[in-house]
């Protein structure tokens, strides 16, 4: 049994672009604008996303050919460093980082889409646990019906933001974007650093999702050349809508009223557009969030199919459906430990913890490549790393670097986080220990 090779590039692309594209334009600005302060620090954080963005594109792209296999980053790190390094990826992915930011952004779609409703606050958790719960038997039933959801919803959310961010500056005369002074008086050197660092967290939680596609390496048709084509493609467009739609934000609020406000875009398109304005503008965010809780059914599942087959977590979740060529319990067992997250209701929490433990597995991947230019010197690239070694180089050390400024400013979830991926190492090794003994069996 093996998967179905039906995504094309535009497919793939698609995928890219929902990956990144979900809450994290709408809600995040305001925590960048509080931490950074002037409109300079501001842009200047999201373009140094955007090119950190762009360097995982390239890292990303590279090892999709050079290992074009299900799972993704669990191939990767299972080549290139030790079986340990890729389950635990997969375990953080499951316990930590696709589980919380999922069930994260399915709070904020619950959030935005009460009002619309006209229902109560109390109807947030169980309208985030319902769509978590519906989209992961969705998907259960193939790829393609998937897919094709993904490229409907993922192409009008785009489009919808970019009307948003061009009627900023035709409908408003804004109050004009001012780099004077350029930085805060209270931040300076180390100040400065951290919080610049800081910064980047919620802004690389909203860049991050470019890996999506490389869940899914063995149904993309000629991955070799579709791949990182859609991962380069996807990431530029994404950067490009990211960096205008801060440059609109900070144009028509001002950096002191986008910290103040949970809800820029919104308190953006009512400046312009009035009450209608607002209500559309929730209606956006629900369709973007909703696109990405849909590829998270749908990518993430791969992995922990991956580490089934290869027999270091339950053998069931390393099965396809004969009728469907998916994994259908990795899919059903996301959907279930998603929807215990969303039972929080913590959006900030919830996007903190993934950031941090993303970011590690991110940066392994930079290493990833130097190693696999190693031991594969002849493996296709048709995409080559620019400016190699320098480039995944900075990557990782950029990642390590927000990983570790994570302790400074959010000793509590970073902590918790380090924790359960260290937790990690026992269960891997007291599986492969049961696995050996026979013990496992179809479990």
């Amino acid at each position: 049994m093996s998967f179905a090779r039906k995504l094309t590039l535009f497919d793939a692309t698609m995928i890219v672009i929902s990956g990144i594209i979900g809450s994290g334009i709408f809600i995040n600005p305001y925590i960048v604008a509080q931490t950074v302060k002037t409109p300079f620090l501001i842009l200047a954080v999201w373009v140094a996303g955007g090119a950190l963005a762009l360097a995982g594109a390239f890292v990303f792209a590279e090892l999709s050919t050079v290992m074009p296999r299900v799972g993704g980053q669990y191939a990767f790190f299972r080549e290139a460093f030790h079986p340990l390094v890729a389950f635990l990826h997969g375990w953080s992915l499951l316990l930590i980082i696709q589980s919380g930011a999922t069930a994260g952004v399915a709070v904020a779609f619950a959030s935005y889409l009460r009002p619309l409703l006209g229902v109560s606050e109390a109807a947030v958790t169980p309208m985030a646990v319902a769509i978590l719960l519906g989209l992961a038997i969705f998907h259960a039933l193939g790829i393609k019906p998937g897919a094709v959801l993904i490229d409907v919803v993922t192409f009008g959310k785009t489009l919808a933001i970019v009307l948003l961010t061009i009627g900023a500056f035709l409908l408003t005369k804004g109050s004009g974007i001012t780099f004077d002074p350029p930085l805060p008086p209270d931040l300076r050197g180390g100040a400065l650093l951290s919080a610049f660092l800081a910064g980047l967290v919620p802004v690389m939680f909203s860049y991050g999702g470019w890996q999506n596609v490389n869940f899914v390496a063995e149904e993309v048709l000629d991955p070799l050349r579709n791949l990182p084509r859609a991962i380069l493609i996807g990431v530029v467009c994404v950067i490009a809508v990211y960096v205008t739609a801060n440059v609109a934000y900070v144009h028509v609020l001002t950096a002191p009223v986008l910290a103040a406000s949970r809800t820029p875009a919104a308190d953006m398109a009512s400046i312009f557009l009035g009450e209608f304005g607002a209500k559309a503008i929730g209606l956006l965010i629900v369709i973007s969030t909703f696109g990405f809780i849909n590829l998270a059914m749908l990518s993430a599942p791969r992995v922990y199919y991956a580490m089934g087959a290869d027999g270091v977590f339950f053998r069931s979740l390393g099965r396809l459906s004969p009728r469907f060529h998916t994994p259908v319990a990795a899919i059903l067992l996301q959907g279930v430990l998603a929807s215990l997250f969303a039972l929080s209701n913590r959006y900030d929490e919830l996007v903190r913890y993934a950031v941090f433990a993303d970011w590690i597995f991110f940066a392994l991947a930079g290493l990833a490549l130097i190693v696999f230019r190693r031991k594969m010197p002849e493996a296709p690239r048709p995409h080559p790393v620019p400016l190699y070694p320098l480039t995944p180089i900075l990557f990782a050390l950029v990642g390590f670097g927000i990983v570790a400024n994570t302790f400074v400013t959010d000793w509590k979830n970073a902590r918790m986080g380090a924790i359960i991926i260290m937790l990690g190492v026992p269960v891997y090794y007291g599986w492969r220990a049961r696995s050996r003994g026979g013990k496992t069996g179809d479990v």
